[in-house]
């Protein structure tokens, strides 16, 4: 909103002021010229009073005038008549006033805060206030200080007085009508009486021949005041004086003034620097003369009257002689070809005319210094002059003026004394106004003579209104007003209207409120009824200029709109404009009205610059200065641009950047309108295709434009986007595809999606062959391997790449827009920082890039980095597509990876390719630019400065160091199988190839499933003859063939463990010297089991090799492989072990065991899936430290043991215990193999594959085994509790476990016969089973986990109850066996007592020594037992304590006494034991074998 340097009541005052003509003769004009000034200008800067003035009103009341300026011109005659519009040239003269006042550069910046609002209106607005200017907000010097700021709009205030200034005057009002006239003679005239007797003849004939209806005079009267100019330094002051002296005879001392001036002389004052008070209000002046030039050199002869005001209005000379003579050393001149007809004779236009208008100083400076002859006194003399003629002869004219009319008014209306009494009486009591006048009876072309009571009324006001007694000149327009509309005078009315509203709100103390109504009134009159728009936008100006000052906003802002037509756009375009800043500026700002208007405003500001016929020329400089109004409707649309801004108003922003940058590349701003349409392109927008194509079109002429032919720089590029944080970059060669028979290890593609879970299952692989590669310990500066980086992976190191090995990056694009995209020649931009290196020339640190022969379209630098270029990438409307750019670096260094850089185009339509001339526009638009890659790290969050400030982390996946050359392996798998059965055994092979120029070394493997492969082993096969059964049937397994009877005799061998597995997990691949050499292949067997369970499994294979050069910075490298095996059911075998009742053997290998028997529940659980028939068990084998199966025993003397489906067999085996061996540290982890084959050959268990996963698989149970152990141990150690306790109950139970601990696992080897394509395959596998307690079955599947049940949460820990042996172990210590006759025949006839003897035979299972209590008395209560069997006596000691050591087998000899004959159970003896080590605890009965039946015959 406009603000002024002065009050809304200082304003209305300075724009009606007294006016004062000026009539000079020829030397005093000479006199002024000395001082580059006429006399108008001369009294410029002094025209306001700076002193009270007094008069006295028609009641004889004193009022003060304050502050009082009067207005001084010199006369220009000129016969046209008024118009209601203004002429081309003031028009011309309002647009280049707006123009000259454009917002300077580097300005304070203003700020409005407005809600949630913060609203920039820097005079640099294209720079501080455009959407793309990213850090707007800290240019803000002033920010939250108010809540409301008003902003300065010096164009609107300069054409505002302009405006008021160049107002042509008219005979319904007086404002502006001349009331005096200065008549200035120079004290050097010959006689001066006589010029200021001419000089008076001039004036009357002026004002009274009727020739000229310009200027206008008062009253008839008009005051003369005669002005003797004296030169001080050529007249005589004495003559002077003498003349001066003369004049008060004959005019009074009231009428007249002797001036004294230009005291200053050139030889004393060369060095002193006076003031220049008239360079302020002279810099307008070069506009006004061209402008009058114009016309008075129309056709018409037409002269413009140029009022000159003491604030900042022009004045031109008092002729049109002097207008032309003034021109002729004016900068400012036209071109002869420009103007009609008169101006050929004038001379050609400056280069430097522009700069001319716009700098005041320069033209200043053309014209020379202003005032050079007169010095201090000299001003305060024409301040005191001004003074003297002010309140000596102008406000009493005023005042007697003012007394007469009155008097007239009241002698010709017969009212009371005065008019100003009658009028308080009449309308003192606030009679409601009138409202709006509609449908008038006669228009506006009713004319008073001068002589009319109307007009005295008027004048009279007018009069009062000029020396600041507003209460009688709003009674004098409020009566004259009447009379007005009753005679339908409308222009007249709506004049008396607009002052009585004026004078209404000067008034002092306000008596009563401002009626807005009256100037509504008013304006609908002018603009309606008259047609007159020029008294209409004044009386507007006015209205809106005190609406505000009172903060009636919105009334003021509606008062403007209202004033917007089409016949003015700059007059609209100001209004709306004012109408904007009245929105923002109230209680409750309306942003968004504002950001509207301003809209609105710039759409004006850009018509009027486009409209030539609107100035009514076609003169070049009024065209080219008519059309950079086009700034300040740029400024408009920047401005209202913070407001749609961000707040999800896509259209309107497109439409206001569209308009942003087809203002600033007419201005001849190319970058700004780049970066305007750029934000148009960037941003997610609704426009329609069609509308999308032709902002990218705009974009890229206008880019076109700003870079040239010759532009070395890349210029950043907006479309299409590209999504930085998803940018992954691989580092090697792409995977090779299968080649026949042949499968590729996967290894890492950037076709594969990143896993977290994957990768840490990848590290953890990896650091288990760091480990084993250095002895078991992870170096410190081990980093996991990343083949390919993206968002998630940890990029705050540099990646290393190897020289000669690609690096490829891929970036993602998305088109936003609607319509498809053209991409040529697009690669990647880069910098590479090279290594020192001994054996080349150049220095080390030597920098490369490819930007700079990129931008001059030069060959890219293949000798260092060869940068791959994709010819063609065609992105379709709204596609997001993936780009993979590769490098190759030739040399080892620093590889900064910077950017892309492509050409742009719009893809070509179907109807453009098919015309030759739409092809050529296409191959014009089609730009040459980059986009940055600036990859923005992971926020930090570990400090507390992170925490409160947002900061990122580095991300250095672009920033790889390239490495001297590494080995580079490939892996090839053949006859690899996709499905197996569970068990089965296959046999594939892999083939290692170093396809680098290093030769390779220490080559491992870890994996995931350890137990699905082995490699196997020389020191473990055997060489032995393959049968020609296996042979022919490709067998898996080293195999004998056999003659004997199936399971009569086992074979039994020593292997160690160590021979097949390693402790880290990681094995370590047999390839031939250790060593592969650059090109050379080798390939090894590969033996696959197929896993336990059902299912799809992923299995991931982790190659790891090194190369033989140690020291590099990467110190060793990886390759992934990933299978999936599909496993179908085979068989399910089911294993139990228990202690066999026969009497044991007095061997020295049965002793303390008496034997063990094992049932194996072999069960075909496959359902024909894969086309299987039948299994064929061929062979049980057992693995362990210390048992062996001794013996198949086969009751049926089957030779085979077939399963069909579903179907279900048991194997019955006898376990011993194995031999002792001479105990040597090798022989603690040495296995004894047993085989028992159940066909007519023998597969050798001990030797690969099948001893591999044997060991493989029991040391997979192991790790879950301990893992169990150690969590259980780890939770009861937390636990609280007394600790010898525990160990006590613990040691209790160990010995209570060890003697029923078996230890000992199987292997059974089956056949399965496939019909696969009408051809019968046979498969092999093996199943294993371990047997750990007796009388514990164990199974070959493993047991699916049960869900937990949730247990409730407890706050408080409670004591562990006791650990108490379970009894069953403890009843297990001692084996007991009775010996005795199974028949006993006796004769009861000579004896009725039969004694019988019974050996006990007691064995320690245990390794402690245990106390045992052996209680014949004891006799079981189960009745049972007693009705089947008769009851007999044990004769002799009945009881009996003994011990027995480890192992230890004792035979005790008992008598039995029968009484008759029967069926006698012996089995009733009780058998205690403990051990004896626990003497706190008690016996525990032991368990007895089954009934031990006899029968007692009778002779």
């Amino acid at each position: 909103m406009a603000q002024c340097v002065q009050s809304i009541q200082e304003f209305v005052q300075d724009s009606f002021v007294p006016m004062v003509a000026v009539l000079c003769s020829e030397e005093a004009l000479r006199v002024t010229r000395k001082n580059n000034l006429n006399f108008a200008e001369l009294l410029r800067p002094f025209c306001r009073l700076t002193s009270e003035g007094h008069i006295r009103d028609p009641n004889n009341q004193v009022q003060v005038v304050k502050n009082l300026r009067i207005c001084v011109n010199n006369v220009v005659t000129s016969p046209s008549s008024a118009s209601t519009s203004l002429s081309p040239a003031q028009r011309r003269l309002l647009n280049e006033v707006v123009l000259s006042c454009q917002p300077q550069e580097g300005a304070v910046t203003s700020v409005t805060t407005a809600g949630n609002y913060e609203l920039n209106f820097s005079d640099d607005s294209l720079n501080a206030s455009t959407p793309w200017y990213s850090v707007w907000r800290e240019t803000l010097s002033e920010i939250k200080t108010s809540t409301i700021f008003t902003v300065t709009t010096p164009w609107f205030e300069a054409y505002r007085e302009n405006f008021l200034q160049s107002m042509p005057a008219s005979d319904h009002e007086f404002l502006n009508h001349y009331l005096a006239c200065l008549l200035v003679v120079s004290s050097t005239e010959e006689v001066p009486v006589e010029q200021f007797l001419r000089l008076s003849q001039e004036q009357h004939r002026i004002q009274h021949s009727g020739e000229y209806t310009s200027p206008k005079w008062f009253i008839p009267n008009t005051l003369k005041y005669y002005v003797l100019l004296h030169d001080m330094s050529e007249g005589n002051e004495q003559r002077a004086e003498t003349v001066y002296e003369d004049m008060k005879q004959r005019y009074g001392s009231q009428g007249c003034y002797l001036l004294k001036m230009n005291s200053r002389t050139f030889s004393a004052g060369q060095d002193e620097q006076m003031p220049d008070p008239w360079c302020q209000y002279l810099h307008k002046n070069i506009l006004r003369n061209q402008d009058t030039l114009d016309e008075s050199l129309t056709a018409d002869s037409v002269a413009v009257e140029n009022s000159i005001c003491g604030a900042d209005v022009n004045s031109t000379s008092s002729t049109a002689d002097e207008v032309s003579s003034n021109l002729q050393s004016h900068p400012l001149q036209l071109d002869s070809s420009s103007s009609s007809g008169n101006l050929h004779a004038l001379a050609a236009i400056n280069t430097d005319l522009k700069k001319g208008m716009r700098d005041p100083d320069s033209s200043n400076q053309a014209a020379g210094s202003h005032g050079a002859c007169l010095t201090l006194n000299d001003h305060d003399r024409i301040r005191q002059f001004i003074q003297e003629f002010t309140f000596r002869g102008l406000l009493p004219h005023i005042e007697k003026n003012i007394r007469q009319l009155n008097d007239q008014l009241v002698s010709r209306k017969g009212l009371s004394r005065s008019l100003f009494t009658a009028t308080k009486k009449w309308f003192g009591g606030g009679k409601a106004p009138e409202k709006s006048i509609s449908e008038p009876k006669s228009t506006c072309g009713l004319l008073y003579p001068p002589e009319a009571p109307e007009l005295q009324i008027r004048k009279m006001a007018d009069l009062c209104f000029l020396v600041q007694h507003y209460e009688l000149a709003y009674s004098c327009y409020h009566t004259a007003k009447k009379d007005f509309v009753s005679d339908q005078a409308m222009l007249y009315a709506a004049g008396a209207l607009e002052m009585a509203a004026v004078s209404a709100f000067l008034q002092g103390g306000a008596p009563r409120p401002y009626p807005a109504h009256y100037m509504d009134t008013a304006i609908q009159t002018y603009r309606d009824v008259c047609k007159n728009m020029v008294l209409a936008e004044r009386c507007a100006l006015f209205s809106a200029e005190i609406l505000k000052s009172q903060g009636k906003y919105s009334e003021a802002a509606t008062l403007l709109i209202k004033m917007t037509s089409e016949d003015s756009d700059l007059r609209s375009a100001l209004l709306l404009e004012q109408a904007a800043h009245c929105f923002i500026n109230m209680r409750n700002p309306m942003v968004r009205k504002f950001a509207f208007h301003m809209i609105l405003a710039g759409h004006r500001f850009s018509k009027a610059g486009q409209n030539k016929e609107e100035y009514q020329t076609t003169n070049p400089l009024v065209v080219k200065q008519s059309g950079e109004q086009r700034r300040h409707a740029l400024r408009c649309y920047c401005q209202a641009m913070q407001v749609y801004r961000e707040r999800g108003w896509s259209l309107a922003e497109d439409h206001i950047n569209f308009t942003i940058g087809r203002q600033s590349f007419t201005l001849g701003q190319p970058e700004n309108a780049v970066a305007a349409f750029r934000q148009i392109l960037v941003s997610d927008s609704r426009q329609t295709a069609t509308q999308q194509g032709a902002f990218l079109r705009e974009y890229l002429y206008v880019h076109k434009n700003v870079m040239g032919p010759n532009e070395i720089s890349l210029a950043q590029l907006p479309l299409p986007c590209i999504h930085a944080s998803a940018t992954r970059v691989y580092f090697g060669h792409e995977r090779r595809l299968a080649e026949g028979e042949k499968q590729a290890a996967t290894h890492v593609s950037l076709d594969q999606e990143f896993d977290q879970d994957l990768s840490a299952m990848w590290c953890s692989l990896e650091e288990q062959l760091v480990a084993s590669a250095n002895r078991g310990v992870i170096p410190v500066s081990f980093q996991p391997t990343q083949c390919c980086l993206n968002s998630q992976t940890d990029n705050l190191r540099h990646p290393l790449a190897v020289v000669e090995e690609p690096v490829i990056v891929e970036v993602t694009f998305r088109n936003p827009l609607k319509v498809s995209l053209a991409l040529s020649s697009l690669s990647l931009l880069w910098w590479f920082t090279t290594d020192s290196t001994p054996s080349k020339e150049k220095a080390a640190g030597e920098t490369f890039t490819n930007e700079e022969t990129c931008a001059v379209g030069k060959s890219h630098k293949d000798d260092v980095v060869t940068t791959e270029v994709i010819q063609d990438f065609h992105m379709g409307p709204e596609e997001t597509k993936t780009a993979r750019l590769r490098l190759l670096p030739h040399r080892t260094g620093q590889l900064n990876i910077v950017g892309v850089v492509y050409n742009l185009s719009a893809a070509p339509t179907g109807k453009s390719a098919e015309t030759e001339a739409g092809q050529q526009d296409l191959d014009v638009l089609v730009v040459w630019g980059k986009q940055d890659l600036k990859i923005r790290g992971p926020r930090l969050n570990l400090t507390k400065e992170d925490k409160m400030v947002v900061r990122h982390g580095p991300d250095r996946r672009l920033e790889p160091i390239i490495t001297p050359p590494m080995p580079l392996m490939e892996v090839f798998f053949l006859q690899f199988p996709t499905a197996l059965l569970c068990g089965e055994i296959r046999k594939a092979y892999v083939e290692f190839c170093n396809v680098s120029g290093v030769p390779l070394c220490g080559l491992r493997v870890a994996s995931t499933h350890p137990d699905f492969f082995t490699f196997g082993s020389q020191a473990t096969t055997p060489l032995t003859p393959v049968s020609p059964s296996s042979a022919e049937n490709c067998s898996a397994y080293k195999t004998l063939a056999v003659s004997l009877q199936p399971g009569s005799e086992s074979t039994e061998m020593l292997v160690s463990a160590k021979d097949f597995s390693q402790p880290s997990g990681v094995m370590e691949i047999p390839i031939e010297g250790g060593t592969l050499q650059p090109g050379e292949s080798t390939q090894l067997p590969l033996w696959l089991r197929g896993p336990d369970q059902e299912g799809v499994h992923e299995i991931n294979f982790l190659f790891y090799y090194e190369s033989t050069e140690k020291g590099l910075k990467i110190s060793h490298r990886v390759l992934r492989h990933t299978v999936f095996i599909c496993a179908s059911r085979s068989l399910s075998v089911q294993a139990s072990a228990c202690r066999s009742s026969v009497p044991p053997h007095h061997s020295v290998e049965d002793k303390g065991c008496g034997g063990t028997l094992v049932f194996i529940d072999v069960e075909n659980i496959n359902t024909s899936e894969g086309g299987v028939r039948e299994f064929h068990i061929v062979q049980v084998s057992s693995s362990s430290r210390h048992w062996r199966l001794h013996k198949y025993i086969n009751p049926n003397k089957e030779k085979d043991c077939k399963l069909s489906s579903r179907e279900r067999a048991k194997l019955c085996f006898r376990a011993t215990r194995c031999k002792p061996h001479q105990t040597t540290s090798d022989d603690l982890e040495k296995y004894t193999f047993v085989d028992l084959n159940l066909g007519n050959e023998r597969i050798i268990s001990s030797s690969t594959p099948c001893g591999d996963f044997f060991f493989r698989c029991c040391r997979t149970s192991e790790f879950k085994q301990v893992d169990l152990v150690s969590s259980m141990t780890g939770s009861v150690t937390k636990s609280q509790g007394p600790l010898s306790v525990e160990r006590r109950d613990s040691d209790i139970s160990d010995i209570a476990k060890k003697c029923n601990e078996m230890d000992l696992n199987m292997i059974i080897i089956w056949k399965a016969y496939v019909v696969e394509d009408n051809k019968q395959l046979i498969l092999e596998g093996q199943l294993h089973v371990a047997l750990q307690t007796m009388g514990k079955p164990a199974s070959s599947l493993t047991p699916k986990e049960e869900a937990q049940e949730m247990v409730l949460l407890k706050f408080k820990s409670e004591l562990p109850p006791p650990v108490s042996p379970p009894s069953a172990e403890l009843s297990q210590l001692i084996k007991t066996n009775l010996h005795y006759p199974e028949t006993y025949t006796h004769p009861f006839v000579q004896d009725s007592l039969c004694l019988v003897p019974v050996t006990l035979i007691l064995s320690n299972c245990s390794l402690a020594q245990v106390d045992v209590v052996i209680d014949l008395r004891h006799r079981n209560t189960n009745g049972e037992s007693v009705e089947v069997h008769g009851s007999f006596s044990w004769v002799g000691q009945t009881q009996y304590r003994l011990q027995l050591k480890a192992q230890e087998v004792l035979g005790l000899t008992l008598r039995a006494c029968f009484l008759r004959p029967g069926v006698y159970n012996l089995n009733t003896p009780r058998v205690l034991a403990k051990l004896t080590d626990q003497s706190g605890m008690s016996e525990t009965s032991q368990q007895t074998a089954g009934p031990a039946l006899i029968i007692i015959n009778n002779v």
